[in-house]
């Protein structure tokens, strides 16, 4: 047992190593470009490491996390487009301005997609299976039709705010110091969500996922319980939304579609349900075979879908499965 923690120890740790050593060579080539593509997986891998906590940890099947992810992006994008321009977000009850500082945007956008999970979970978790997987989609594309009828922040052609937000100390604007932010935000991301699943909360949870009805019958009640690891999830999400946003200095409806959703839930198929950094690997994978494939063919993710199948049925572990020699998570 103890050899096969330090197997998957090693594997996560070269996983993001890896992530990282990209990057910094990209940098010192002078290939920004590669940089970008690096920070995009980071902030994909980070949306999956979200998800993964409720999903490959708790067993909810969520097809809308989007919603989380989307509504991050336009906390970010309505703070910034404000702050530009000097007027309030809101004046009643009280006054709310906007803001172009990162440390400023991220809780509010975490707060307003923990809000949102709550809400979203609280109901959904009433319901299980694929009713659960249905509501959580009909939720995410409330808001997508939402956001797509609200025309003072773009409405179907999203928001700009080309200024990317700041960051105390840092150039943001330069690649591989952005590439920094995300990557640390995706290490504590990590390094919370291996202390949370090792805990009493997080062995409670897998506990849940495997069998409720024992959980129940020891006094622990997995309704709590899963609704807590809903909203962790979804402000982890919501906080890879505002990244994502500030990389593109712009926000669109399509990051609340349930397209959005898939994507975040294939990263987390291709890397491994449950293992740590599989969401990082699933989204590097994603990311490196859309650059390649997309070259080649404007049918690259025909190609994908061929992959996540053959991992679905052959390498049920996905990737780090692969490496380490272990099937799906238990």
């Amino acid at each position: 047992m103890q050899q096969t923690l330090n197997r998957d120890t090693a594997v996560n740790l070269a996983i993001f190593a890896l992530l990282v050593a990209t990057a910094l060579g990209a940098h010192l080539a002078g290939n920004g470009f590669t940089v970008t593509l690096a920070t995009k997986a980071a902030i994909f891998g980070l949306a999956g490491v979200g998800l993964n906590l409720a999903l490959g940890y708790g067993g909810l099947i969520s097809f809308g996390h989007a919603a989380f992810f989307g509504i991050g992006g336009y906390i970010t994008g309505i703070l910034a487009s404000h702050a530009s321009t000097g007027t309030p977000v809101l004046s009643l009850p009280f006054t709310v301005m906007g803001s172009n500082e990162m440390l400023g945007i991220w809780p509010m956008a975490m707060l307003a997609a923990g809000l949102a999970a709550l809400v979203i979970g609280a109901l959904s978790l009433r319901t299980s299976g694929v009713y659960f997987i249905m509501v959580t989609l009909a939720f995410a594309q409330m808001l997508y039709y939402f956001a797509i009828s609200w025309p003072r922040y773009g409405g179907e052609d999203g928001l700009s705010f080309y200024v990317r937000n700041s960051f105390p100390g840092l150039n943001t604007f330069a690649p591989i110091q952005y590439f920094a932010i995300c990557a640390t935000l995706l290490a504590v991301a990590l390094v919370f969500t291996a202390v949370v699943t090792q805990s009493r909360f997080g062995l409670a949870l897998q506990a849940a996922r495997q069998n409720s009805q024992r959980t129940v019958a020891v006094g622990i009640r997995p309704y709590a319980i899963r609704l807590t690891a809903f909203v962790l999830s979804g402000m982890i999400v919501g906080l890879a939304g505002s990244l994502y946003a500030d990389l593109n200095r712009f926000v669109s409806p399509a990051m609340l579609s349930w397209h959005m959703s898939g994507e975040i839930m294939v990263f987390v198929i291709l890397g491994g349900v449950g293992r740590l950094c599989g969401p990082v690997a699933g989204a590097a994978l994603f990311i490196l075979l859309e650059h390649v494939l997309g070259g080649i063919s404007d049918y690259w993710q025909a190609l994908l879908g061929l992959l996540l199948l053959a991992i679905v049925l052959f390498a049920p572990g996905g990737l780090i499965g692969i490496v380490t020699k272990r099937g799906r998570h238990a």
